[in-house]
């Protein structure tokens, strides 16, 4: 009986030991793994194309792009926009947590506006947590070919609708101003309806 649980003993150590070393196998093959995975992210950046946008009666597209460094961290962010005929191109920076929503032409031949109009939120309003969900969304106009940038609402107007009247030219913007400070919208907040001119970008009234 002695030699016999001897015998049995012996077996489990070596099938213990074979599944010992087994185990530090496998962890080096996945330790080698995750360290080249982590040093390709660390070395290459991952570009991420989010949308094309055709500007029509002209040679242009806007491509929105991300680049993504390690662990899928957004390190830039802006348009691009790409003459189809020429090949040029030019880039309008975001703050990287920027958030980059409606793109949209609005062409009126009869007044001889053309222009992009662009909903985003850049601006960390609180200075806490970075851009998020609370802090304001902005209109932001630019050209056709991206030279030039204008910014129409204020930085602390929280927009939440906007429409153009083809037959005037103007640009009607809804939203409010958060009066108390306290990242919320409520009763308190100053509401306005704010009318704009796409020509001259000049803002017309308050409502």
């Amino acid at each position: 009986m002695h030699s016999s649980s001897s015998g049995v003993s012996r077996v489990m150590n070596k099938n213990n030991t074979i599944q010992f070393n087994n185990m530090k196998q496998l962890f080096a093959i996945t330790f080698f793994l995750l360290s080249g995975l982590l040093l390709g992210q660390d070395k290459y950046n991952y570009v991420h194309f989010d949308k094309l946008t055709e500007i029509e009666g002209t040679e242009y597209v806007i491509a929105t792009i991300e680049n993504r460094g390690k662990m899928v961290e957004t390190k830039e962010k802006y348009l691009l926009f790409i003459n189809t005929t020429n090949r040029e191109t030019k880039q309008i920076d975001f703050h990287r947590e920027a958030y980059i929503g409606e793109i949209k032409q609005i062409k009126i031949d009869s007044l001889e506006i053309n222009v992009i109009v662009l909903s985003a939120r850049t601006i960390d309003l609180n200075q806490k947590k970075g851009i998020d969900w609370e802090d304001p969304t902005q209109i932001i106009i630019l050209s056709t070919d991206g030279k030039e940038k204008t910014q129409l609402t204020e930085d602390k107007f929280f927009v939440r609708t906007w429409t153009v009247n083809k037959e005037s030219g103007a640009i009607v913007v809804t939203g409010h101003y958060d009066t108390n400070g306290n990242n919320k919208y409520d009763k308190t907040d100053k509401n306005e309806i704010l009318i704009y001119d796409l020509k001259t970008l000049k803002l017309v009234t308050r409502i």
